[in-house]
């Protein structure tokens, strides 16, 4: 058996809500790791307090990668994410000291891993379109349509992954193939880093549910709302935005434009949230080769640190 000689990594993973910004600056004080984020919403300048974003006293000690790279106006991609991601990687290990990638992306994730498949490239055009035709028909329509263009495609994206439903929609419509026959395509290359991928899993959904809303309810007595005003106040911006798609984001903006009352939003933003943390455990419990770890039982820290000591050698 041949020796791997490829620089290490880590991949720390889970749910919204499941403590992997305290536990990856714990890593950080007790090994040499630099973190690297991999977040669809932290990538945006003023998505802050709705992202759950580090505060600047957090970022000062423990610096983050890949955190305020883009004005929310300019969507951003996994294929760029892959190539912003290797490049922080690079730095990292230039400096003598391993990556610590954490955040709960899962696309994120495997496009850095896996690679990507040879996609067109987003067409505004046909995304505008398809925009118009949802808001007239509604998302579950739209998420029909898949089913009967791409059925493989519809059956692991939910009627309510606007992002990934319109993309698909969108690759079919540009190429008149599948996006599932075409993400089919050849093997990706061997990842160039050798990883060790731990994951936060909490074993009681219930307690992960309850920390979701406390922690809702802590942003908006923050000021959550004022932050969506600032950004609906530039005028710039749409509900059509990566961006603004953001969980959290798209209900305050659908209630700032007078769509639903304060307890409906609350509750709206809740229940998405809680949606996609559903979604990411589903994807975590499918991802071979991940120590899982609950947050919730005692000596978690320890138990990674464990974990991390004998990766690093």
């Amino acid at each position: 058996m041949s020796l791997d000689t490829r620089p290490l990594a880590i991949f720390l993973m889970g749910p919204t809500a499941s403590g992997k910004t305290a536990l990856a600056c714990e890593l950080a004080d007790r090994f040499p790791l630099d973190l690297v984020s991999v977040d669809s919403a932290l990538v945006y300048r003023g998505l802050d307090i709705g992202a759950a974003k580090p505060d600047a006293a957090t970022l000062a000690r423990y610096p983050h990668e890949l955190i305020d790279i883009r004005d929310p106006a300019q969507p951003y991609s996994a294929a760029e994410f892959r190539v912003d991601a290797l490049a922080a990687m690079q730095r990292v290990g230039a400096q003598g000291r391993v990556p610590l990638l954490v955040g709960g992306t899962g696309l994120y994730f495997r496009a850095l891993q896996q690679g990507l498949s040879d996609l067109p490239e987003a067409d505004p055009a046909t995304r505008v379109r398809l925009a118009a035709e949802a808001r007239q028909l509604g998302w579950p329509a739209m998420h029909a349509r898949l089913a009967a263009l791409d059925p493989a495609a519809a059956s692991r994206i939910g009627c309510n992954d606007v992002q990934r439903l319109q993309r698909a929609l969108e690759v079919i419509e540009l190429t008149g193939r599948p996006l599932s026959e075409l993400q089919r395509g050849g093997a990706a290359a061997r990842f160039p880093w050798r990883v060790l991928k731990l994951a936060l899993l909490p074993a009681d959904r219930h307690v992960l549910h309850e920390r979701i809303a406390w922690r809702f309810d802590a942003m908006l007595a923050e000021g959550f709302l004022d932050e969506v005003r600032a950004l609906h106040a530039r005028g710039d911006l749409h509900a059509d935005l990566p961006a603004i798609r953001a969980v959290g984001y798209r209900q305050a903006w659908e209630h700032l434009g007078g769509h639903t009352d304060a307890a409906t939003f609350r509750d709206r933003a809740i229940f998405a949230t809680r949606q996609l943390a559903k979604r990411q455990i589903t994807w975590l419990r499918s991802d071979y080769g991940t120590r899982l770890f609950d947050p919730d039982r005692p000596g978690l820290v320890a138990r990674a640190a464990a974990a991390v000591r004998l990766f690093l050698g």
